[in-house]
């Protein structure tokens, strides 16, 4: 026998399934030296090998930015990317910039890196390279003394102590920053002795240094970055490859000149000269993935369940709507791992006898993911059923198609069903339909928003089959928060 809650189940058989242990969080995906696109599951190595075409023709140096939106797998691409280069004897730095935020000038860290790839044959032109390197980088001096005492010393005397000490350290090294002849033979100096050092260091190939998570560290340490790869680092040779959401460092650049009227894209072309995004995987590919990543069969297809007729489309019924939730590109990967992880979690509360309603259940923990807000008002009871049908269709207007149609109209006879049975108790159907004794037939009293056939005909007949077939049509949209708020004990 089927049930909606735990505390029904038990009243009569104990139908638990055993403990199994499972992920709950997506791992990063490990990347095997000789074939690093071998667990990748979008198929991506294709672009591996058209940036690599990109370096090979335009070897002698240039910025190239991979420009995709947070969540999209920017880093886990870079990383196999990077693996691959070096299987092809490709010298590369990777420096995730966000990691490396608390280091208050760029030339430090960018040069640090550097020096991971010296050898014996090259450490001498390093060390002419950082010789140059420290020269330009000692008028920052006084403004990193000065941050560090804003930060930990309290006492203003004590502060301008400190750095008057440190300004006098360095009249020197001012007085030569402003006199620009001098400045300027300094960047000179710098870029002829690290240009050197990278011609002895990448046999004929480009160096490629790879930047990720700029737009994610702090916006002035992102733009200083920027500055110093244009004025010190444009030498031949070096591929530089930024990883960044376009639209944030716009708005980290924004910040640190403090004005919106900053037109954002056209500063950062300074910077870029050549822009790609990866294209965006086939819908069904990843959520497929995430499915059996996280062993979704072990609750869907288990024995215990397969007893029950009822539940027979369950996993069919999941995947269905997965391939309307996740069409349109909107949802990134990070958020569409977030999803599967909270569903897979939430299911560990279920009985194996339990109804889960798939789509109903997957649509609720992507609206607490994506669109909180509509979610607590679900779960507060804060909606009528008319503004609960105007945010539903807000949701997935941009997902409903000729094919799909079905689909999203039973998702809302469930959304609509459960709901109304949560806000009424005892449970009753009449501000849904009722019978039509002039007809012989039930008529609606709400109008879907989905359902295109004359007087909404295909969604009566669900609302009908819940009643006759189904059982479920006294089923609350409680039975599924409970569990999906984690309130509920695991089995």
């Amino acid at each position: 026998m089927l049930f909606t809650s735990y505390q029904q189940a038990k009243k009569k058989t104990d139908v638990r399934p055993k403990i199994i242990k499972m992920s709950i969080r997506h791992f990063d995906i490990e990347i095997e030296s000789g074939n690093p696109f071998a667990n990748c599951k979008l198929d991506r190595q294709k672009y591996a090998n058209v940036l690599l075409d990109l370096v090979n023709s335009y070897s002698s140096g240039f910025v190239l930015a991979i420009n995709n939106k947070w969540g999209t797998g920017k880093t886990t691409f870079i990383k196999m990317w990077e693996q691959d280069l070096k299987d092809k004897e490709y010298q590369t730095v990777y420096f995730n910039a966000w990691e490396n935020d608390f280091e208050n000038n760029p030339l430090t860290a960018l040069m640090g890196e550097l020096k991971n790839i010296t050898t014996t044959s090259t450490e001498p032109k390093f060390k002419v390279a950082l010789k140059n390197a420290s020269i330009l980088s000692k008028h920052i001096a006084p403004i990193i003394v000065q941050s560090i005492a804003d930060k930990y010393i309290n006492t203003k005397e004590i502060k301008d102590a400190i750095v008057n000490v440190t300004k006098g350290i360095n009249d020197v090294f001012e007085n030569e920053v402003n006199d620009y002849a001098k400045k300027k033979k300094g960047i000179i100096d710098f870029r002829k002795s690290l240009s050197e050092f990278i011609t002895k260091t990448n046999k004929d190939k480009p160096l490629i240094f790879l930047i990720d998570e700029l737009d994610r560290c702090r916006p002035d340490y992102a733009v200083s970055i920027l500055e110093q790869i244009k004025h010190f680092f444009s030498v031949p040779n070096i591929v530089f490859v930024l990883s960044i959401d376009k639209i944030q460092l716009g708005n980290s650049v924004k910040g640190v000149y403090g004005s919106d009227r900053i037109d954002a894209d056209e500063y950062l072309r300074r910077f870029i000269d050549i822009e790609y995004s990866i294209p965006e995987p086939e819908s069904e590919i990843f959520h497929k993935y995430l499915y059996n990543y996280f062993e979704f069969d072990q609750f869907f297809i288990s024995e215990n369940r397969k007893k029950f007729r009822e539940l027979e489309n369950d996993k069919s019924n999941f995947q269905g709507i997965c391939s309307v939730l996740f069409s349109n590109g909107l949802i990134s990967l990070r958020q569409q791992e977030k999803i599967f992880s909270h569903s897979r979690l939430a299911l560990r509360s279920f009985e194996s006898n339990n109804y889960v309603i798939p789509q109903l259940f997957l649509f609720l923990v992507y609206i607490k993911t994506i669109h909180e807000d509509l979610y607590q008002k679900i779960n507060s009871k804060a909606l009528t059923i008319e503004e609960l049908q105007k945010d539903f269709f807000e949701i997935i207007k941009g997902k409903t198609n000729d094919d799909n149609e079905r689909k999203v109209i039973q998702l809302e006879v469930y959304l609509i069903n459960t709901y109304n049975n949560y806000i009424s108790f005892p449970y009753s159907r009449k501000r849904i339909y009722e019978y039509d004794n002039s007809t012989n037939k039930n008529k609606l009293l709400i109008k879907s928003i989905i359902d295109k056939t004359e007087n909404g005909d295909y969604f009566l007949s669900i609302l009908e089959n819940m009643s006759r077939y189904e059982s479920i049509e006294g089923v609350s949209i409680e039975h599924l928060l409970k569990k999906i708020n984690l309130t509920e004990v695991f089995k």
